[in-house]
């Protein structure tokens, strides 16, 4: 298969992305693949470490307010529209694929007006909008939550889930608790906020540490790289126990999350879609400064399900906290409950049905 495939921005545009070709490689070895990205996005950074062609756009998002900003957005898109159709006259891709961001706005919509076979992929609940708008021209949409399906053309849209977890499913663990001093034997809670660190969730922690040192589960807690030395500053001479470790980051998510038996964190589409194809119980706590407020609705399609408990940022405050951990630290009947409940709904063969859609549209 030749393929061209575009999403940028944040990583829960490009780990879906990457995922998907990393399962094209493994069926079929001899396909060739570029990537389409930003010039600013994470994407230009992360993909060409893959091994992975790369080129990139110069583009930009639109401002919501009024702005002549949204004037030079318009002619960026243009031109990266027009630079898109000689990327693809170049490579002839047999089928391009969106997984969100300005940049695959671009990419898409010139393929499609230049009758290549094209899908999307939207991660959320809450449609961006890009997909928004490609969603007119587009042959396929492949949607991660079923909340999605009503927000497109419905003759177009097939529930696939979020190719992220079946990357996640089938990856191999070896990983232990004692290569960062604690047991192998104890039940471990991970608080983490995403890579960036959240401060309403770092300081309800900061504030429970005396409460942690009590309990016999163990504590990961991940601060985020720029929010540490604030955090170790905030708990100046307090006591930290063994069973309570606190890092700046993790690299190995993928190799830890396994081992994990109650997350604590955000609700991208990202951290959705490895929860629940690991069937991780989870407390979430949405960021409320995204667009629409996605991550509350991706919040809720777990939580009526049994999968997740919720705690919105302006309620959590360390009682709150501590009683949503101990509730589900306690009780391992409930937690296995909801582990089960969360591995229904994660979809372990996600990239493989986009990749059968692909192959749909180029017969």
């Amino acid at each position: 298969m030749r393929l061209i495939i575009s999403g940028g921005g944040t990583g829960g545009h490009i780990y879906p992305a990457l995922a998907i070709i990393e399962d094209l490689m493994k069926q079929e070895p001899d396909s060739e693949v570029l990537y389409v990205g930003s010039e600013r996005g994470l994407e230009s950074a992360i993909v060409p470490k893959q091994g992975i062609k790369f080129v990139a756009l110069r583009i930009q998002g639109f401002k919501r307010s009024l702005s002549l900003e949204n004037l030079k957005t318009v002619a960026l898109f243009l031109k990266s529209v027009h630079e898109s159709k000689k990327i693809i006259k170049d490579f002839k891709p047999d089928v391009v694929i969106g997984t969100g961001g300005y940049v695959s706005g671009a990419v898409v919509y010139a393929a499609a007006k230049a009758h290549v076979p094209t899908i999307i992929h939207e991660q959320n609940s809450a449609v961006g909008l890009t997909n928004r708008f490609l969603s007119r021209y587009v042959d396929k949409i492949a949607i991660g939550f079923h909340e999605a399906k009503a927000q497109f053309p419905e003759e177009k849209v097939i529930f696939t889930g979020n190719p992220r977890a079946q990357q996640v499913a089938h990856m191999h663990s070896d990983f232990k608790w004692s290569s960062i001093g604690l047991k192998d034997d104890e039940a471990t809670v991970l608080i983490f906020g995403g890579s960036q660190g959240a401060p309403a969730i770092n300081n309800a922690v900061i504030a429970s540490v005396n409460e942690f040192n009590k309990r016999t589960y163990q504590v990961v807690f991940v601060t985020g790289q720029k929010r540490y030395d604030g955090v170790m500053e905030k708990l100046g001479k307090t006591q930290i126990k063994d069973n309570i470790k606190i890092l700046p980051y993790i690299n190995n998510m993928p190799q830890v999350l396994p081992k994990v038996d109650l997350i604590i964190g955000r609700s991208g589409a990202t951290s959705i879609a490895e929860i629940t194809a690991l069937g991780i119980p989870a407390v979430l706590i949405p960021s409320p400064y995204v667009t629409a407020d996605h991550q509350t609705k991706n919040t809720m399609s777990l939580v009526t399900r049994g999968a997740a408990l919720m705690i919105k940022e302006a309620d959590l405050n360390p009682k709150n906290l501590l009683k949503a951990i101990d509730q589900l630290m306690h009780d391992s009947d409930e937690r296995e409950k909801m582990s089960e409940n969360s591995k229904k709904l994660g979809v372990v063969n996600s990239a493989d049905q986009i990749l059968d859609i692909a192959r749909g549209l180029i017969r």
